[in-house]
């Protein structure tokens, strides 16, 4: 990075350094990821995990008090990162604004999300815990939304059929088999905590898996317990090769044998959904291992573009930032494989995570909020026109602050012209480079007094020199202090 900073000072990046994939964001944190793909992406929903402050300005330990939406990313390459902000679930008392979609619940932690094709029409399901006390559902037509709550209550409780025994009702899993049934997999703690015994902590015996309804917002019959052994918290379900794989974060309490290990992630395996499971190992040790920082571990498998992977969290922002992780966590993934025996491989965790997958196409509109690596900016909810549901614009642009994208595609032919949609009430200019924050300059866009910080336009200049492929830079300058200009979207000519 040295010789990046050398020009202008271009800021430092936190976590995730050019040319790395992990931390997958570090804008802002995001905890408890899943994973769900549609359409040539993979989005991944989050616990929305915030910095929470003492009276002086320090960082407290995260107590989990800001658990009230779920943030959203996507992306079609693994690098390249689309910010689709925070849907506003918990909607008790106020929450999010007045704007909480589920008017009944106080929180929403550890979503999952499923499509199905309904009718004829693909339906989104988002499953989200009501802290420990209830499993609830969103529906859309579109993975980012907008959602809506159907039921007007939770779709699991204590009082379900099967559910009495569960310590802690939440960290759902949703899984959707060959023939269309789907599943929900909940639960977890230890019985007696913090007096349980050894025979608790062996076989709390705190999962369950349920079997929705056609809908997907309903149960059908009772819960089937799953015992598995040294339960904490983290259902996980995926299929490979007709086997059922339930994986989950093992307890840190009591006495572990060798093939349970305290704080990872072990799996069990079955010929059926519903079970019944036997345990096989574990895959993914505690984030700790990797990123010094430990504390809970939590997970998701998934396939994407025919590889296996699991996304995770790790405190890999919060330790950049702050020397600990606090507790506060960000979504890393790495590749998951299958051996030849159906059991599955230790996870290597690192920060190099998966090389981007295909080319970004700079010839359509891009949302400034799509982005590999950054330094100094910030996200925020847009007003301008045009975007996706709960559009992103970036914000908290200064002097020298920058965003940087991995493999730009411009082609043979080569691109002749850029144009940004900006909002300003100062100016300044935005510097399009290939490579680094201080390399080859093909462009610079003036950015005007568009008349306010929230009154959009698009500006446009020319560019030489951008063919083939390269990492593409906006590097931001101007004479301001403070915010200088917003950015919403580009698209290359």
């Amino acid at each position: 990075m040295g010789n990046e900073r050398a020009m202008l000072a271009a800021k430092a990046t936190i976590a995730k350094t050019v040319g790395n994939s992990n931390p997958l964001i570090d804008h802002h944190l995001g905890a408890d990821p899943y994973a769900l793909t549609y359409n040539g992406r993979v989005y991944i929903y989050m616990s929305s995990d915030n910095y929470e402050y003492n009276s002086n300005g320090t960082i407290k330990d995260n107590t989990f008090a800001n658990l009230k939406s779920v943030f959203v990313i996507s992306s079609e390459d693994m690098v390249n990162w689309t910010d689709h902000g925070a849907i506003p679930v918990a909607g008790a008392n106020g929450l999010n604004g007045g704007q909480g979609i589920a008017k009944w619940a106080g929180n929403s932690w550890a979503p999952a999300a499923a499509v199905k094709n309904i009718n004829g029409k693909d339906k989104f399901f988002l499953y989200f815990a009501n802290g420990g006390g209830g499993i609830g559902v969103l529906t859309a037509d579109s993975p980012i939304g907008p959602w809506s709550d159907p039921l007007g209550r939770a779709l699991v409780t204590t009082n379900t059929s099967g559910m009495p025994g569960v310590v802690w009702l939440f960290d759902p899993a949703v899984f959707i088999d060959n023939d269309g049934t789907g599943y929900l997999y909940c639960g977890g703690g230890i019985p007696g905590d913090p007096n349980s015994s050894q025979a608790q902590r062996a076989n709390p015996k705190t999962a369950r898996v349920l079997r929705l309804g056609g809908d997907m917002i309903s149960v059908v019959g009772s819960a089937s317990t799953i015992d598995a052994p040294f339960m904490f918290e983290d259902s996980g379900m995926h299929k490979f090769n007709g086997v059922y794989y339930y994986s989950y974060c093992i307890n840190f309490s009591g006495t572990h044998p060798s093939d349970k290990p305290a704080g990872e992630i072990g799996y069990m395996t079955s010929n059926s959904p519903m079970g019944p499971f036997t345990y096989k190992g574990h895959f993914l040790k505690n984030p700790g291992v990797f990123f010094r920082s430990g504390g809970n571990n939590h997970h998701c498998v998934f396939q994407f573009k025919n590889q296996w992977y699991v996304v995770y969290h790790a405190q890999t922002v919060s330790q950049a930032l702050y020397g600990s992780g606090k507790g506060y966590r960000s979504p890393h993934i790495n590749q998951l494989i299958h051996n030849s025996d159906g059991s599955i491989r230790e996870v290597a965790a690192d920060y190099a995570g998966i090389a981007q997958l295909s080319s970004l196409d700079p010839y359509k509109r891009v949302e400034a909020e799509t982005f590999g690596w950054n330094g100094g900016i910030l996200t925020e909810k847009s007003n301008a026109s045009g975007g996706p549901v709960y559009n992103q614009n970036i914000t908290g642009i200064n002097n020298g602050d920058w965003i940087g994208l991995g493999n730009v595609n411009f082609g043979s032919g080569g691109a002749k012209s850029f144009k940004a949609n900006v909002a300003s009430a100062s100016g300044g200019k935005i510097e399009v480079r290939l490579d680094s924050t201080s390399g080859t300059l093909i462009g610079t866009l003036n950015v005007p007094n568009t008349g306010g910080m929230q009154s959009w336009k698009e500006v446009e200049t020319s560019i030489s020199g951008a063919t083939g492929v390269h990492k593409l830079f906006f590097v931001f300058t101007g004479n301001g202090s403070g915010d200088l200009f917003k950015f919403d979207y580009w698209k290359f000519s």
